[in-house]
Formats: structure tokens, sequence, C-alpha cells
């Protein structure tokens, strides 16, 4: 294959993803639950429709508009036990937010202690429900969060016998999986793939109970979340394609399966699920404002997006969800959550970099003081722009103006399962290594950038990845520029067996094919390199923005 052939291969697409229709997120002037449906110990046929209600909040993760549904469905029918343990079970932790405070576990044993009031009325399936869900809190729950495991491990212990009596019950099921994701939240797989001590039971449930309703929602949520950082994500690709549209009023169920669309390498569905789910949210957002924890999930969408935009090559798509997560949190919020705010707030320096900004990363301004976060990664991507545009001197002063700024970055700022240091630890490498880079020292450069490399594997699971950029595609990309071909070679492999069908990986390994003569090998992945670059809105001729001398030159 002769040179002139790749560049070929790289004419990208300039068109975006068109957003498909969205299903109704409306319905009887309530969120589109589907067919969500759980039929409890009532007449009442308001208080069942609230019932199920609630369970889809929860099923969705939005567990303050559940509390409410649940108070609804008590209202018209007080008699109702298994509502208010529902709404116990509503207010207390789950694995993405296992840090309830005390006095709202206190008010969940409240509401859990009227549950057992009226448990007469209640079927056997519903009675140890409720009693499991009792074991959750208590007068003597802790303060400390850390000290909480006897609670939670109580509670899985008496779902477990919820599930050996009623295995067939899907909500028994989802519940008694969801108990012990609790047990070990985020750390279901360790980096080389073998199970934590739960999973196997938790898969186990979960199969089992899809084998029997596969369209179930909430058992189609667990299983992408058990499943996606295993070592055959693919697994729950088709639960996942069941969830797009299970649920269309409940944007983070639209959203759940771009967990696993990012890991095989679906970078089209990325964008065009979670532009779904934002505009699903948007309906929620019109009713109830920005000032709840669902505001967390809603920014998610967003920085999901901004994610398999980057992949995919489409700079407006992520230049504007970048833009929008600013928008979505009042000042008041985010000055009172920066440590779990901050961390989204500097998207658009990701973006920019991804995509060679550096003129437009000099022109944004300075966030403010109470954005540790933000202000450091401003300072990262203009030591970058410094760098990539050969301004040494300039480049050497900004990263001491960023590792200092690192200093003012508490160690409790997080990007969802990732510290802002750990992340920031990858930034610190980067820079080091793209001077290095310019000043001529390529063996140092390399060996930083390789650090950098080493701490972006390090990370703790997490979707999307706590660092938005691959550290492989600047190192593989410099690697090439100096001729390196087979390093590189490696490095775009590894890279593409982490992030499936990227093209900037793609584009490395058949640049560094055809370099070393292989041109029949590298012809095998042409095809993937033109579909893959097919909604790109830019040209994708390198794998970072860093390299200056590219193949078309």
């Amino acid at each position: 294959m002769k040179l002139f052939s790749l560049c070929a291969a790289l004419a990208v697409c300039l068109s975006s993803v068109a957003v498909a229709e969205l299903p109704a997120p409306l319905v009887d002037n309530y969120y589109n639950i589907g067919k969500i449906h759980q039929q409890v110990s009532t007449d009442n046929r308001e208080a069942q429709l609230w019932f199920d209600r609630g369970l889809a909040m929860c099923y969705g993760f939005n567990h303050e508009e559940a509390i409410r549904c649940f108070d609804k469905a008590v209202a018209l029918d007080p008699q109702l036990a298994i509502a208010y343990a529902m709404k116990a079970y509503a207010m207390g932790p789950n694995f993405n937010n296992m840090e309830i405070t005390r006095d709202t576990m206190l008010a969940a044993d409240s509401v859990s202690k009227t549950s057992l009031e009226h448990l007469e009325q209640a079927s056997p399936l519903e009675r140890m429900v409720i009693e499991a869900i009792d074991k959750r809190s208590g007068e003597s729950v802790p303060e400390d969060f850390d000290q909480r495991g006897p609670f939670n491990q109580a509670y899985a212990d008496a779902m477990a016998k919820a599930y050996a009596e009623h295995g067939d019950s899907p909500f028994v099921a989802e519940l008694y999986a969801e108990s012990l994701m609790n047990l070990q939240p985020w750390k279901h797989w360790s980096v080389d793939g073998k199970p934590g001590e739960q999973t196997p039971t938790i898969v186990e449930v979960i199969e089992r109970g899809l084998a029997a309703q596969p369209n179930h929602a909430g058992l189609c949520h667990m299983y992408v979340h058990v499943m996606e950082a295993s070592p055959t994500p693919g697994k729950a690709l088709p639960a996942a394609n069941r969830l797009r549209t299970a649920v269309p009023g409940s944007g983070h169920l639209v959203h759940m399966p771009t967990h696993i669309d990012v890991l095989v390498g679906d970078y089209a569905s990325v964008v065009k699920s979670n532009s779904e789910a934002i505009e699903v949210d948007k309906v929620f957002l019109d009713r109830e404002g920005p000032l709840n924890f669902f505001s967390l999930y809603r920014l998610h969408n967003y920085h999901f997006l901004v994610y398999g935009a980057m992949f995919d090559g489409q700079s407006q798509q992520a230049l504007a969800a970048a833009r929008a997560i600013n928008q979505q949190v009042p000042e008041e919020m985010l000055k009172e959550q920066v440590d779990f705010l901050d961390a989204f707030m500097p998207t658009t320096f990701h973006v920019m970099v991804r995509f060679g900004r550096w003129d437009d990363i000099l022109n944004e301004p300075t966030p403010p003081e109470y954005l540790p976060m933000s202000r450091a990664v401003r300072l990262y991507a203009r030591t970058l722009a410094y760098a990539a545009t050969e301004r040494v001197e300039q480049a050497e002063a900004e990263q001491q103006k960023f590792l200092e700024a690192v200093k003012l970055v508490p160690e409790s700022s997080l990007l969802f399962q990732n510290t802002s240091l750990d992340i920031l630890g990858i930034a610190e490498a980067m820079v080091a290594g793209e001077i290095a880079y310019r000043k001529g020292e390529y063996d140092q450069a390399f060996a930083h950038l390789r650090e950098a490399v080493r701490r972006d594997d390090a990370l703790n699971y997490d979707e999307p990845w706590g660092w938005m950029q691959p550290a492989r595609h600047a190192l593989g990309a410099l690697l090439l520029e100096q001729g390196h071909y087979a390093e590189s070679e490696a490095v775009y492999r590894e890279d593409l067996a982490r992030h499936p069908k990227n093209p900037w990986a793609l584009h490395g390994l058949v640049e560094s094919l055809v370099k070393q003569g292989k041109e029949r090998e590298a012809a095998q992945y042409v095809d993937d390199l033109e579909a893959s670059c097919q909604r790109a809105d830019v040209t994708i001729n390198r794998s970072c923005y860093c390299r200056l001398k590219v193949l078309d030159e």
C-alpha cells in the first residue's frame, strides 16, 4: 500500500450524529416510566401507580424524585407498608452515593419503622423486603461512613434470605444484587480482570433474573454496572440495547447503555444516547430546577457526550457539550459542592487539547479562585499550548505555575472514582514530557510520557475515564515523529485494546505499520479507519496535535 493511500483513508465526513426523535418523555403529565410495574398490596390504583413511578425513579437513580412518589403512594393508601419501606430505601445509600448523613439515615429509620407498623397488610414477599430495608439504619448508625459496613452487610444478608424465598421476583433480585454491589462499590473487578468477592453472586443473580425477564429495567441497569469493568463488557450489550428505550422518561437510564457502547468502540451511540438523555433530563430540570443531587447525573450525560465526541473526532459536538457543563450548575451549588463539581468545570480545556486549539486555550479566562482543580487544568493546557507551538520558555514558566496550582488542590477533590490529585499527576508527567521533547531531550521526554501512560492506566475504573485523552496518543504520536515505529505500533495496539475502534489510534497504527514496510498488514485496518472517521469534523492525521510533522507533509 502506498503512503498516499493512507492519506486517502484519512478523508473525513463533516457531518455529525443526528439525534433520533426521542420517545415521549412525559405520559399523563408525568415522566414516562415505560412498562415498569411491581404489584403491591393495595386496592388503590393511584397508590399503585405512584409506587411504580417511585420504583422507576429508583431504577433511574433519581432518588429524590422517588421519595416524592412514595410519599404520594402512602398519602393515597396509608396502610401501604412497602411504599414506606421503599421511601426509606431511597433515602439510604447506593453505590454512587454511600455517604449519606447520619441525620438522613435516622430519618430513613423513622420511615422504616412506620413500614413495620403496617406489616400485617403486606404480602410475604413485601414483608421480607421491608424487614431487610429496616436493617440498613437504626439509632446506632455511626456518623463515620467507613464504620457502616455492618449495617450494609446486615441488609445484604437479609436480602439474601428474601432472594432465597422469592428468587423468581425481579424486584427482589434487583434489590439483592444492588445490596451486594453496595458492599464493594465500583470494585466489582480488579485491574487484571479478577472478580470482586461479591461479583460472581451479583452476576449470577442478575443473569438469572434477565433470563426470565430480559426487559427488566432495574436488572439491565445493574448488569451494565457490574459488567462494564469486566474483561468482557460486551456481554452486557444486549441488556444495554434493551434499556435504551425501556424508560423514556428517565434520562439516566437512556444514558446508561453508553457505559458499554464506549467500551466496544461505538462512539456514535455514545454521542447519540447521551444527547437524548440530556433532552429527557431537560424536562426534569424545567420542573425541579438544578438544586438537587440529580444534577450530578445530568452533568454526567454532558461529560460522557464530550468523551464520546472526542474519540469520534466531533470537535464541535465536544466543545458545545463541554461549554454546556459550566451552564448546568448554579454558582451557589458549585461553591457548596466544590469538591464534587470542580473537576467537571475545566472540561473545555481537555477538548481544546484533544483538537489542538492552542490559541483558543491561551485566550480562555482564568477560573475563579474557589475552583482550584479548574485553575490547575487551565495551566496544564496552557503549558501544552506553549510547548506545542515551540515557545519553550513560556511553557516552562507556565509549568511552574501549574505545579504551584496543584498544591492548592485538596485531597478531597474528586472526579467520581478518582481524586483530582491523581488525575493531575498524569498532567504533571504529560507537561514534563512535552517540554523535554521540545528541548530535544527525547529520551527524557519519552520516559515522562511512559510515566503518564502508567499513571493513566493506574486510575480507578470509571466511565468516562478520569483522563479524557489517552496518554498513549501523545506518546505514540511523538514516537512516530522520531521514527520509533515498532514501539509506536505497540503503543497503538495497547490503546486499541483499551479503546476499540478509535480513529486516533487506528491512524497511528496504520502509519506505524506502513513506516515499517508492513503495507499488507496495514491494509487490514484501513476500512476500520475510514469507518471510524466518518463522523469527524476534523482531519485526523495524527493521534495527538502535539505532533507537528504530519503525514500529509
